[in-house]
């Protein structure tokens, strides 16, 4: 969703509670579980980390979160969608309640001192697990949009997006034997859910899931776990008013699925919140 659009918080999710998870990926013992090898034929197979496919997982969220496959164009993006997490704004839906948007403005700072917004630093600190825009308002928004110009705080957005989503949700589909499509599953999962300890994490869906079907790595069938891991995510999204419109697994993920696109392979055509896309 552009900033500059009627907001839509129908169409709009966002995640719970966010966690540092760079530590967890550098051990190899990510949620809880120790590294497992996927076999041989899962390893041979491109990874949602593959730059092209990158850039598809990219589009899909876009997709989902901003009604867009531009998501470039997000990194300007600010706005209160109302959902009790304050401000949301940026590629991934960094958020001034919830601990990602405070992170993100303080690498900022400490790639650019004095830049635009470090100046806020103090108020995100303090609004920090509230919708509060105490310290904020009135120019924050503004101030946003000037700075998503710069290079420097663009490059911020992206590392961490991978920091803290990406590169989580990747190694861990890769620990379990996933190929591209269930890595993504997983990151579009932590972009929502987030990964604390609340019941609606991306931990607790996966094993919600684990509890019904195994994955590959530990010897099950990967379309079967990957339907269990979505049936857990569906049950997630359901439990939160601004999550309840499950499209985004119902008409994009599982339409993958049901195809055997496994790899995430082109072309693609599904739909979110109605909204028709399609990458050739």
């Amino acid at each position: 969703m552009y900033a500059d659009r009627e907001p839509a918080p129908t169409r709009v999710s966002r995640r719970t509670v966010v966690a540092v998870l760079g530590a967890a990926v550098a051990s190899g013992a990510l949620f809880g579980t120790q590294r497992a090898l996927a076999s041989p034929a899962h390893a041979a197979a491109s990874g949602l980390d593959d730059p092209a496919k990158k850039e598809i997982a990219m589009e899909l969220v876009s997709s989902a979160e901003n009604s867009s496959l531009d998501w470039k164009a997000q990194y300007k993006y600010i706005e209160d969608i109302g959902d009790g997490r304050g401000y949301t704004a940026g590629i991934i839906g960094f958020c001034s309640g919830t601990g990602d948007m405070l992170d993100l403005v303080q690498l900022y700072a400490d790639r650019k001192p004095g830049n635009v917004l470090a100046t806020y630093l103090p108020a995100l600190r303090k609004v920090n697990g509230s919708d509060s825009h105490a310290g904020l308002d009135p120019n924050f928004p503004k101030d946003w949009r000037t700075a998503a110009k710069d290079s420097v705080f663009q490059q911020c957005q992206n590392d961490e997006r991978d920091r803290v989503y990406f590169n989580p949700a990747v190694a861990q589909g890769k620990t379990d034997g996933l190929r591209t499509l269930g890595q993504f599953c997983y990151y579009d999962a932590i972009v929502m859910h987030g990964d604390g300890d609340d019941p609606t994490s991306f931990r607790n869906i996966r094993g919600r899931a684990l509890r019904s079907a195994k994955p590959p790595a530990q010897g099950g069938n990967e379309t079967t776990y990957l339907n269990a891991f979505l049936d857990a995510r569906v049950w997630a999204m359901k439990q939160e008013e601004a999550h309840s419109d499950t499209s985004r697994v119902d008409t994009e993920q599982r339409v993958f699925l049901r195809k055997g696109n496994l790899d995430l392979n082109t072309p693609l055509d599904w739909k979110t919140y109605g909204d028709s896309y399609h990458i050739g």
